[in-house]
């Protein structure tokens, strides 16, 4: 009768040869090069038993024989890790016995809708079988369904034309389980894709030929020319047909099995998940001692530092709680700091229960160690809804330094956002963490509390807070009104509804309060960054001119970056502009100091980034405002890797000049504010008040504050491939960052000068693994890339004269690069053979233009200058 699926006769025993091949390289490599084995053997197929009421119920019987293991690619004797060793000493005998051991499977319509093997087999060679019998699998007419085989429940379709089928598994759909996770931020992701695809050629209703290949490919988004494949290849061409044993008389399938061997029983055909046991692995602790000294202070900006940071994170994955409190415990003071960062990046329960155990937040004495866990946590890479939950109860609990408190809820903030981006915003704990910051934000009598809550907030984004930033940006006092400010400025502009841009015009525009400038100037940015109408850009040129001098010098400069970078909005004032042109000479004059400017960091292929620096003076010279930020873009995301703003106020009565209107009662003021990777961090004072800053301008010597030191991981992705050869493979890319800002202001009455620094030390190191693991075999590809680099920004204002004169210089060092392939394979016994391939290239220092205004400007600067200015005050 016709069948549906594949047939075979009775008597009759099929003789296939059969090859599976793992190939694993550089995504654009040819596959002649690769790391990779063969696993070779000749397999038999006879027909059991055939339903007497259904012609296409088949049970067939297959057998794995004469197994060989070799290499994929020709390797010289002396390379081949293979040479002189027989399969049974590769596999080792129980192994290939279990192997050679016959399965059954029953084929209904050429589904498998059994698969009968032996219960205590290894899973590693019951996936090779699997993956053997998965091959068995398919239809004869074309169409697509859902289809369980060793990938899992996967969509399929076939594609049939006369004697050919073609079979393609979509693979991204495969319902298997997963292990894994990536990293938060899309730009720091990496980006997989799978394919598989599957041709028969048949002949005498069988099979006559079969091949298979499925490709997986990593890269890195930030840069695509870094990433990784593994190539699976299977094979099976009928050799012969032979004489064979006889079909089982039965009715029922079961009793063909028990017949047959009663021990069968019958398992799913989806690959079960294998551990492979680490024989020769160093312990947490000897792991620590041998990376230790790579991670003290001073080394931190040495790109060794990041590569030990993230060894060290591995194995603290696979630790245990008492294993990674022992090494805390022990641990010098210098030290401490770096082991907390890795045990909290590690994010597994192990390591947060560990970590939560050791630190008391109830003593003040060890606020450098909370902090650095806390930070630790706003930057993790996948948080989980527990972290977030052990953060509240802390936050309820006592704790004794002030700071802790303010940075605990700060990083609950960035908590919430980063798991309600992740589809998590109805979790209890994030319900419960929202809650308590805008409930404690509208109950809050004291700044410190409403300021610490709203910089919670501008962490959190979350669109049900706008109207209480709204109401603090217009109606609070100076610093709160500037933190909702620029909260808001963090919001995507599609929040940025009708009301908030009437708010912001208000703000600007005075019509109900003085504002300071700092906060106007915010302002203005929200609205010119947020598809501004005609009118509104119209409104903010017709202003110009009635501000006070610094000001003006500021909007103009920010308008003028608007049109010179081309950003969103720059069509709407190029209209205005020409609209206006006529009666408006004096209004752009140019006299001030103040300035806004963005410009290109580096322009790739991938990922871009841009710097902006706009700097607000007062009146008399002393800085208001200074901020300097770096964004990082690719097609479809963005991250704000940093900002660092410097902010004074109140500082007139030192140089004894005026202050500006409406800023008559400020307090003295300096400090410094930063935001890194999208989070903002707890602000940093550098004096408050007069008899501060007094106490501090006599001794100062001009040593930066640090503002934020530490390793912070990056790039996080971890994937398991179950490839359907049988084999599993793993690709793992972790990307570490060992990081210095610091920053510092000074002055000297002397020269009527001040400066101030924002110094960024920078160390990373990126390390990316991809491994398939059979078990008797490990072949695989690492890829590693190491830089080291420093920003500076240094800005110098000589007030002897007006417009007094500024010089800002933004300088990069010149940063070595290093890159480093090695592909790999290797037996347990320890033989291994590897192949390394690096480059090493030295990038250029670089010197920012900025514009040509500032050129000007230091040119003076530096050439009125005297050779006794080392010597300040």
């Amino acid at each position: 009768g016709h069948t549906t699926g594949p047939s075979l006769n009775n008597d009759r025993l099929y003789r296939f040869a059969y090859s599976a091949e793992v190939y694993v390289d550089q995504v654009k490599a040819s596959l002649q090069k690769s790391a990779g084995y063969r696993i070779s053997s000749g397999v038999d197929v006879n027909l059991l038993w055939r339903n007497p009421e259904n012609d296409d119920d088949q049970l067939i019987k297959i057998t794995i024989r004469d197994v060989q293991v070799e290499n994929v690619n020709e390797r010289p004797a002396a390379k081949n890790i293979f040479k002189g060793k027989s399969t049974e000493k590769i596999i080792r005998k129980e192994y290939l016995q279990a192997l050679q051991r016959p399965i059954v499977l029953e084929l209904v319509r050429g589904k498998v809708k059994t698969f009968y093997s032996y219960e205590n087999e290894p899973s590693f060679t019951q996936n090779i079988k699997r993956g053997l019998a998965s091959l068995f699998q398919l239809q004869l007419h074309s169409g697509a369904s859902r289809e369980v085989d060793i990938s899992g429940n996967c969509n399929t379709t076939y594609h049939v034309r006369q004697d050919q089928v073609t079979k393609v598994k979509a693979l991204e759909t495969c319902e298997i389980e997963k292990q894994g996770y990536t990293s938060h931020n899309k730009i720091l992701d990496v980006t997989t894709k799978a394919t598989s695809a599957t041709i028969y050629v048949l002949e005498d209703s069988f099979i006559k030929s079969i091949k298979a290949e499925e490709n997986y490919v990593s890269l890195l988004n930030f840069r695509r020319k870094t990433g990784a494949k593994i190539v699976s290849k299977q094979r099976l061409e009928l050799k012969s047909v032979e004489a064979g044993p006889g079909l089982i008389a039965a009715k029922q399938v079961a009793s063909v099995v028990k017949t047959l061997d009663s021990s069968y029983v019958a398992m799913t055909l989806v690959a079960e998940p294998v551990k492979s046991e680490c024989k020769k692995c160093p312990s947490l602790s000897e792991h620590w001692k041998s990376i230790r000294e790579y991670l003290h202070p001073e080394k931190l900006s040495k790109a060794e530092a990041a590569r030990s940071f993230l060894s060290f994170i591995q194995n603290i994955r696979k630790a245990t709680k008492e294993e990674i409190l022992q090494i805390i415990r022990s641990e010098s003071k210098e030290l401490l700091p770096q082991v907390v960062d890795a045990v909290t990046s590690a994010q597994t329960p192990e390591s947060l229960e560990a970590i939560l155990e050791f630190l008391n937040f109830k003593d003040a004495s060890t606020s450098t160690l909370q902090e650095r866990f806390l930070y630790a946590c706003a930057f993790a890479s996948h948080p989980s809804e527990n972290l977030l939950n052990s953060l509240t109860a802390t936050f309820k609990g006592d704790i004794a330094n002030e700071e802790m408190r303010e940075t605990l809820v700060i990083v609950m903030g960035a908590l919430i956002r980063k798991l309600c981006e992740k589809e998590g915003c109805k979790l209890p704990a994030v319900v419960e963490a929202k809650r308590l910051i805008l409930n404690r934000l509208e109950k809050a009598k004291k700044d410190d509390n409403v300021r610490m809550y709203l910089l919670a907030l501008k962490n959190a984004l979350l669109p049900e807070a706008i109207p209480l930033l709204l109401k603090y940006a217009e109606s609070g006092e100076g610093p709160i009104s500037n933190i909702a400010a620029t909260a808001l400025q963090r919001y995507d502009p599609s929040f940025l509804t009708k009301e908030v841009k009437e708010t912001m015009n208000r703000i600007y525009h005075q019509n109900r309060q003085v504002h300071e400038k700092t906060v106007r100037t915010t302002a203005a940015a929200i609205i010119l960054n947020s598809n501004p109408s005609y009118m509104e850009v119209k409104n903010i040129l017709l202003s110009l001119g009635e501000l006070s001098l610094e000001m003006n010098k500021y909007m103009l400069s920010m308008i003028q970056d608007i049109l010179h970078f081309e950003m969103p909005s720059s069509k709407t004032v190029r209209q205005v502009l020409k609209d206006m042109r006529v009666h408006n000479y004096d209004r752009f004059a140019k006299m001030g100091s103040s300035s806004a400017y963005s410009g290109y960091v580096t322009r790739g292929p991938d990922v871009s980034s841009t710097y902006s620096l706009d700097i607000l003076y007062s009146g008399s010279g002393i800085l208001r405002r200074s901020n300097m930020n770096i964004h990082v873009f690719d097609r479809n995301a963005e991250l704000h890797a940093s900002q660092v703003v410097i902010e004074a106020q109140g500082l007139e009565s030192i140089i004894a000049a005026t202050p500006d209107e409406g800023e008559e009662n400020l307090d003295s003021f300096a400090g410094m504010s930063a935001i890194l990777f999208d989070v903002q961090l707890r602000p940093v004072t550098f004096f408050q008040g007069y008899g501060d800053l007094m106490s501090k301008m006599f001794s100062a010597t001009g040593d930066p504050i640090s503002v934020v030191k530490g390793l912070i991981l990056l790039t996080d992705h971890s994937q398991e491939i179950q490839l359907q050869s049988g084999p599993r493979a793993s690709t793992e890319f972790l990307g570490g960052l060992a990081i210095d800002i610091s920053g510092g202001m000074e002055f000297s009455l002397w020269y009527r000068e001040s400066k101030t620094n924002v110094k960024n030390r920078i160390a990373t190191f990126i390390a990316g693994n991809t491994e398939v693991d059979s078990f008797f075999i490990k072949t695989g590809m690492e890829t590693t890339l190491e830089a080291e680099t420093a920003l500076d920004f240094i800005s110098t204002v000589q007030f002897s004269q007006y417009p007094f004169l500024v010089c800002m210089q933004m300088d990069r060092v010149e940063s070595p690069f290093r890159r480093y392939v090695t592909k790999y394979e290797s037996l347990p016994s320890g033989r291994r053979y590897t192949a390394k391939r690096g480059k090493v290239e030295l990038l250029a220092g670089n010197e920012f233009p900025l514009h040509q205004e500032n050129s000007n400007m230091c040119r003076k600067v530096f050439g009125t200058k005297s050779d006794s200015s080392s010597n300040w005050f």
